[in-house]
């Protein structure tokens, strides 16, 4: 059944709505005044009728913002006649329909009617749904202009079988990117196959992608898959793509070449429908200087390029991320629904944030789960942000990509600082291209005439 939310003041859409529910929708009615349009996703609603007020400046913010929204409902903006002469300018860029009262009930469950997903098409309502819900775009949250850019790429990448590279460092969202990407292409409904590379031993990186068959090896009892062939029809997606060895390198390209393959003991090569999205937190292009990585993988794996940005440096997010993770966390404990102080919010915008959104979550999960009240103060974050507790507490790779951030950016700030801020110089006697130095310089935000 369709899901209908109105968004009135008083009972304004009340006698235009007589036995709309009668078409199979089920309608639930909100007031501006009370309505929190900033929790709103696509499993509130399928579609949104909303009731324009004369003066009423809340309904046109929350009509940009659900306009600026990456996975929004569709909306109807109901005027009265008295209402539109005035605002209807105001509107059309941030609605999808709007129709003016008096109306007949019949022309305004048409117009509603065409707006809603086709019953014909039930599969574009699950798409929907998945995207809000399992991990898609509902989940990628910021209104930064390049965090916006990145997210723009993900409808035209998701409409090609080209490779994508997603670089960023740690905790910045590469998977959440890569499932998005995957929820919104023609493979969502095959298998998206998550491969951390940098949890491949290199001598079980053939067996582990490619599979075995019976009697390959001593101990192959049995004919195995591999993760190439468990992602048949949909995506594979190659997480730390730069842990892989030379060797294992080299086998990749040879697949990547043409999507064949052998398993292990096969007989016969087979041929693989799936599409390669690879991701790291490295810089590639040092890494091919540094005869580290591939140079013909990395263009091979190089054709779409997205890019998520550090936290650090859309600090204006914060406060959207920790009001979302509040929701989940409060939501996850079946506790009260806890606020965040003003100074509080201060402080974690201050923050370095070496792990990123991720860490960002896990510390809004710890402060909901040991803080006593519904306000959570800059003491709930203080311990974790300056205390050695956080720090056992992070998974291997988390401690060990924070371990790297902090020795880079010290180094880096400890070289410029002794050649007066001269970038040449520093990376010449770092022994690294000056490019290459550059780019950790800006990595890191360093501005070297400060130093």
């Amino acid at each position: 059944m369709a899901r209908l939310l109105l968004v009135e003041e008083g009972e304004m859409l009340g006698p235009s709505l007589v036995d709309i529910t009668g078409n199979g929708w089920s309608c639930h009615r909100a007031q501006w005044n009370s309505f929190a349009f900033e929790s709103l996703d696509h499993r509130t609603a399928d579609l949104i009728v909303a009731g324009i007020a004369w003066n009423q400046r809340r309904s046109l913010d929350f009509l940009q913002w659900l306009r600026n929204h990456p996975a929004r409902s569709p909306t109807l903006a109901v005027f009265p006649e008295e209402t539109a002469r005035g605002s209807l300018h105001s509107y059309f860029d941030v609605v999808d329909d709007f129709i003016i009262l008096p109306t007949r009930p019949e022309e305004l469950r048409h117009r509603i009617g065409r707006l809603l997903p086709s019953t014909q098409q039930p599969e574009l309502s699950q798409v929907r749904d998945r995207l809000s819900g399992e991990l898609g775009l509902a989940n990628l949250i910021g209104k930064h202009s390049a965090f916006l850019a990145e997210l723009a790429k993900i409808p035209r990448a998701a409409s090609s079988d080209s490779e994508v590279l997603i670089t960023g460092e740690t905790g910045t969202g590469k998977e959440l990117c890569a499932r998005a990407i995957h929820h919104m292409s023609r493979r969502r409904n095959f298998p998206l196959i998550c491969v951390d590379c940098g949890g491949l031993p290199d001598q079980l990186f053939e067996n582990e992608m490619f599979g075995h068959v019976r009697g390959a090896f001593t101990d192959a009892h049995r004919t195995q898959k591999g993760l190439v062939a468990m992602a048949e029809g949909g995506t594979l997606f190659l997480d730390e793509i730069d842990s892989l060895s030379m060797p294992a390198q080299t086998k990749l390209l040879r697949f990547l070449q043409d999507h064949s393959y052998r398993a292990l003991g096969a007989e016969k090569f087979d041929r693989a429908d799936v599409r390669i999205i690879a991701a790291t937190n490295r810089d590639l292009e040092q890494a091919v200087a540094e005869k580290s990585f591939r140079r013909d993988l990395f263009f091979r794996i190089n054709v779409l390029r997205m890019h998520m940005v550090p936290l650090r440096q859309r600090a204006d997010d914060i406060e959207l991320l920790v009001q979302h993770f509040l929701k989940l966390c409060c939501a996850e404990t079946g506790g009260p629904q806890k606020t965040l102080c003003p100074s509080t919010l201060r402080l974690l915008r201050g923050l370095e944030w070496p792990g990123n959104v991720r860490e960002l979550y896990n510390m809004v999960r710890r402060a909901v789960l040991f803080s006593e009240g519904g306000r959570l103060l800059p003491s709930h974050f203080l311990s974790q942000a300056h205390g050695n507790e956080v720090e056992a507490s992070l998974a291997f790779r988390d401690a060990r990509d924070r371990a790297i951030h902090t020795f880079e950016r010290q180094y880096v700030e400890d070289l410029l600082r002794r050649h007066a801020g001269n970038i040449t110089r520093a990376a010449r006697d770092a022994k690294q291209d000056r490019r290459a130095f550059g780019r950790l310089v800006k990595r890191h935000g360093i501005d070297p005439r400060s130093l």
